[in-house]
């Protein structure tokens, strides 16, 4: 075979790879949007969205320094002031989970097989002009996943966390972490980190954590005006969409629900229970187990992961608007607000948990773990046990970004939306 023919191969199973990855994507977009009635007018830009990227192609940032991050650790504040354009690595569809088979053991985690499977068959429907794609040092998994990365020629930048967040040393070590970061970043981008520069982006990032947050409080109304699912789709479109964009997309949709809230509106069944969702992230297209709940006639109404509320929950509280300080305030808001299991101890996500199930006034909890997410796998019986002592009803479910299974999955999920039901009826 001549290297012109191998290249047409490569090529053609791209492009097979890039058409089914389409159709999962159109699938998963056909029941967000057409699936559940009455859906809110100003989800359609969200909808749109999404469906110009990964069914159509469109290139969200072009002409633009995009640099691909693995985790929400990754300070978007810094890479904004750099100049550049921080995207979402991993994610990835059902068929990169097979392809991430091929080269991993088979008890790898779902996502990052998924992850590392979208950037071997080089299909991301973003990752067009990455220039480098930063990786931190979080589970082990993660840590691996970067030699292969490097592997596939990928630019790879880690970025280093302390495994214990609560003491000094763990702290202090993590700045220097992100001091180094915020000088390397320049050189990446070829725009330095300025004072002023920084300054701006944390007001920027703000005023987009503002609107999730004025979106976040309204979940906690009864009836509840939205149902999580579109909530999944906004953050997630935060991932990779235009800063500013997104921020007015959100602020018009609040304004809508604001008005759902006053004229009394239901987004969901007159006795749907009220769920709090946590453990391995949904991140679109693997929106499975969210859009199950919701199809089961619950309502997810908060959630503790980092492709939704970990995500935006938390500001950067800086006392001095000099370069240290606005970089140390990053750096901070980073670890100390973080409930990742990947910490030797993490009490702070149990606290978070119980906040949650009590502010917004939930009927139970549901706890996703991806097969192989040995962090979220082994953490779930600390969770549990919390959930019980509390009286509080939690739902285990361990999963993967494969369709098979959901018959029993859905059977799962009904009967314990059914056993909420009757405890509310009991109370």
């Amino acid at each position: 075979m001549t290297v012109e023919q191998h290249q047409r191969e490569i090529e053609t199973a791209q492009h097979r790879h890039a058409r089914h990855q389409g159709m999962e994507a159109g699938e998963v977009l056909d029941t967000v949007e057409k699936a559940f009635a009455g859906n809110p007018q100003n989800m359609q830009y969200f909808y749109d969205l999404f469906r110009d990227v990964y069914c159509n192609g469109i290139k969200p940032h072009p002409g633009k320094e995009m640099i691909g991050t693995m985790c929400v650790q990754i300070p978007d504040e810094i890479i904004h002031a750099a100049g550049g354009v921080p995207v979402r690595m991993c994610n990835g569809f059902y068929t990169d989970e097979e392809i991430g088979g091929e080269f991993m053991p088979a008890k790898s985690c779902s996502l990052v097989k998924a992850s590392l499977g979208m950037l071997k068959s080089e299909t991301n429907p973003y990752s067009d002009g990455i220039k480098v794609i930063v990786n931190p040092t979080t589970c082990d998994q993660k840590k691996k996943a970067a030699g292969m990365m490097r592997e596939m020629g990928y630019n790879v930048y880690d970025m280093e966390l302390p495994p214990v967040k609560e003491s000094e040393e763990g702290r202090e070590y993590w700045r220097r972490s992100v001091r180094k970061f915020t000088h390397e970043v320049g050189k990446l981008t070829g725009k330095k980190v300025s004072r002023k520069g920084l300054k701006q982006t944390i007001k920027t990032v703000g005023l987009a954590q503002r609107a999730y947050h004025r979106l976040n409080n309204l979940r906690k109304q009864t009836p509840v005006p939205i149902l999580g699912k579109d909530i999944f789709m906004v953050t997630n479109a935060y991932f990779f969409d235009d800063l500013e964009r997104w921020t007015a997309a959100t602020e018009a949709l609040c304004e809508e629900i604001e008005a759902r809230v006053a004229a009394g509106h239901n987004a969901a069944g007159r006795r749907s229970p009220r769920i709090v969702f946590t453990g391995s992230p949904p991140v679109f297209p693997n929106l499975k187990l969210p859009l199950m709940i919701e199809q089961a006639d619950g309502v997810i109404v908060a959630d503790e992961t980092c492709s939704s509320n970990r995500l935006l929950n938390d500001m950067v509280s800086v006392d001095e608007w000099f370069m240290y300080d606005m970089v140390d305030a990053i750096a901070d808001r980073y670890l100390k607000s973080c409930t990742c299991p990947i910490f030797t101890m993490n009490d702070d996500r149990i606290r978070r948990l119980i906040e949650l199930y009590r502010s917004f006034n939930a009927d139970g909890i549901v706890y996703q773990a991806f097969a192989g997410c040995s962090v979220y796998e082994m953490e779930q019986r600390s969770v549990a046990k919390a959930m019980e002592k509390e009286g509080i009803p939690m739902l285990y479910i361990e999963t993967d970004y494969s369709p098979s299974h959901s018959g029993q999955l859905l059977t799962r999920i009904e009967a314990f939306m059914e056993s909420l039901k009757a405890r509310g009826r009991h109370k």
